[in-house]
């Protein structure tokens, strides 16, 4: 083939042309780079390869990270690794080889990105998100993604959306935003976790998190110094009482002293609060993650002491009259999972009660149809959103469009096994959530949320919007 009919078969004298053209009426002061990025746009934008590889959580144990390849460039996300379970919710794929990784390994899952979900995705446009999400929803063919993987499924969906907001050369917040029809960013509050219990650290505390909420600061990055500044004082108080020991963390980052009762570690936090000098401005929220110690109808507050375990049975109504208590003597705004999974009713009464904002956790799993069901039945009036549970961005956002159908806040949240990808930071700002935990103002997988969201804040300028007093409903 002659230099002249290459040149005709790729029509790239008119393009050139055009490109050129384009420079000129641009009055493009490097006209080189112009016809460049010009040339650039011309093309389009397709997923050329994916490729999948196991890493680790902050919990040390392995998940899915994948590469995703198109024509203009690379794009990296990694799937969080968590332990909430029900029967709805998205399952991992974990190989179950006790002799590597004791079982947790993702080897199966990656092994499924590089050789089926690439295959189904190569030469797809990554802009057309709920595209790509149902594809792999097909290829997968079950009601929870325990073919393929959600593990697999969310790492590339993920990426896909890293690709398509950088072929539209606009921010990834913008970009969610977009595909959700939302018109405008808002930056979220942030729920810091400032003291660790349950499941997430050794101590006695039956509840997962006792966490701050900067609902009075003026901006993200007020809100970020008052958080910080609360954990820090409550490390000295915590010091200072139960000494070094008591300041080890948990492995969302916050503190685990060796507590059990519910009036000390708020004490604490409150006294943590009123030494910054905030004590008007910072609410507290609370995930008890009550399944974890649900026995039969009971719930044992005991269950992380041998000795006492099985001695300290409280009913639902127990629970309730607790919760009730505290929410009349602690600043407490928010109570997530204060009941069994299964416990429909007692989480029903507590929200009739309306002292304060009922998160489902795993009651929902970020599942449409529980979703839907809680919002008929005036279950709860808050939705946790865990991309692990629902495995794909375009299932994220329709289940965040129909929580602020039924007038629900939504909290977009962390979970046990989080990497440093930021993704939910750009996720909550682009979906307008209001809320945001991410764990503490501690550990580097947990602070690339908070530092991505202080980006952002920056990136807006006089057009950042913090939810502030409008955290629910922003």
């Amino acid at each position: 083939m002659s230099v002249q009919e290459y040149l005709d078969k790729h029509m790239l004298s008119r393009k050139i042309e055009d490109a050129v053209n384009a420079a000129v009426r641009a009055k493009a002061p490097d006209p080189v780079l112009f016809i460049s990025n010009h040339m650039r746009k011309a093309v389009r934008c397709v997923i050329t390869k994916i490729k999948a590889r196991q890493i680790l959580d902050g919990r040390g144990i392995p998940t899915v990270e994948v590469d995703l390849y198109t024509n203009k460039g690379m794009y990296r996300a990694a799937a969080p690794g968590g332990t909430s379970t029900g029967m709805y919710g998205a399952v991992e794929l974990r190989d179950g080889e006790k002799g590597k990784y004791i079982g947790m390994g993702v080897s199966r899952a990656v092994k499924n990105v590089n050789e089926k979900i690439s295959e189904a995705l190569i030469g797809m446009d990554p802009t057309l998100q709920s595209q790509i999400d149902q594809a792999m929803i097909d290829l997968d063919k079950s009601e929870n993604k325990g073919e393929l993987g959600a593990n697999a499924i969310l790492a590339v969906s993920i990426a896909a959306c890293k690709a398509g907001a950088a072929e539209k050369e606009v921010p990834l917040y913008k970009h969610i935003a977009d595909i959700s029809g939302k018109t405008s960013a808002v930056l979220p509050v942030p729920a810091f976790t400032l003291i660790s219990g349950g499941k997430h650290a050794g101590n006695n505390l039956p509840a997962q998190e006792i966490m701050v909420l900067p609902i009075g600061a003026s901006s993200f990055e007020e809100a970020m110094q008052m958080g910080s500044e609360a954990y820090q004082h409550l490390k000295a108080v915590i010091s200072e009482r139960y000494g070094a020991i008591g300041c080890n963390v948990g492995e969302d980052g916050g503190f685990s002293p060796d507590i059990s009762s519910f009036t000390e570690v708020l004490d604490l936090v409150m006294e943590a609060i009123d030494r910054t000098g905030y004590s008007e401005r910072i609410k507290i929220a609370i995930d008890v993650g009550a399944s974890d110690f649900c026995i039969g109808s009971k719930y044992d507050l005991d269950f992380k002491s041998p000795k006492k375990s099985g001695q300290n049975f409280r009913t639902g109504e127990d629970m309730m009259e607790l919760y009730t208590q505290l929410c009349r003597d602690y600043p407490i705004v928010s109570i997530e999972e204060p009941f069994d999974k299964d416990d429909w009713e007692h989480t029903k009464s507590l929200t009739r009660l309306a002292i304060c904002q009922v998160v489902g956790d795993d009651l929902l799993m970020s599942n449409p149809k529980c979703i839907e069901k809680a919002i008929d039945e005036f279950t709860c009036n808050a939705l946790v959103l865990k991309m692990n549970q629902i495995g794909t961005v375009t299932e994220a956002i329709e289940a965040v469009k129909m929580a602020k159908d039924g007038h629900w806040g939504v909290v977009m949240s962390h979970i046990s096994g989080e990497t440093e990808d930021s993704f939910i930071a750009d996720l909550a700002v682009g979906l307008a959530t209001g809320q945001i935990k991410a764990g503490a103002p501690c550990r580097g997988e947990r602070l690339s949320k908070y530092n991505q969201l202080l980006r952002i804040g920056e990136e807006l300028g006089d057009q950042a919007v913090y939810a502030g007093d409008n955290w629910r409903l922003p």
